[in-house]
């Protein structure tokens, strides 16, 4: 099972304003939408509730702390290695981890590719992307914006 991050940052890291992403890129969502569909995507609470439900052609794992989080259509897990243990009990061949903060910087030792699109120019935000250190990486796929209304490219790592 493949583990990989999917993700769209600011260029100051930023994934999130007060639990909604503080940017409208359509092609992103396109991209997300692409790479995710029949997968199984592992996010944590909060991340889910701005998602607000499951979409469509996807496996949701939801982790928590709270007991009696039980939306449906998801399952849930109390800790990343539950989550994880979930994902790959369905024989998926690749796992998203999709946010938010704290479950990208718990599992990012993990990921063996990384979706990354680069949104170039700060926002505003209280959620960030942890660094990472991509000197172990090789870039697989590049698709620049720079004429966009809001530069942004599309970037897959691998290692």
């Amino acid at each position: 099972m493949r583990l990989s991050a999917i993700v769209a940052a600011a260029s100051n890291r930023v994934i999130g304003a007060g639990n909604q992403l503080p940017w409208r890129l359509s092609a992103d969502l396109a991209r997300f939408k692409r790479l995710t569909m029949g997968h199984t995507l592992v996010m944590g609470r909060k991340t889910y509730e701005s998602i607000g439900r499951p979409l469509p052609g996807r496996h949701f794992v939801v982790i928590t702390r709270q007991r009696d989080f039980a939306p449906a259509g998801v399952q849930v897990a109390h800790s990343v290695d539950e989550a994880l243990a979930l994902a790959k009990a369905r024989g998926d061949d690749e796992v998203f981890i999709a946010g938010g903060a704290d479950v990208y910087a718990q599992t990012m030792d993990r990921w063996t590719r990384l979706y990354l699109t680069r949104i170039d120019r700060d926002f505003p935000g209280d959620a960030f992307f942890p660094e990472v250190d991509l000197s172990g990486w090789r870039l697989i796929e590049e698709e620049r914006h720079p004429e966009a209304e809001l530069p942004f490219a599309f970037l897959t790592y691998e290692r």
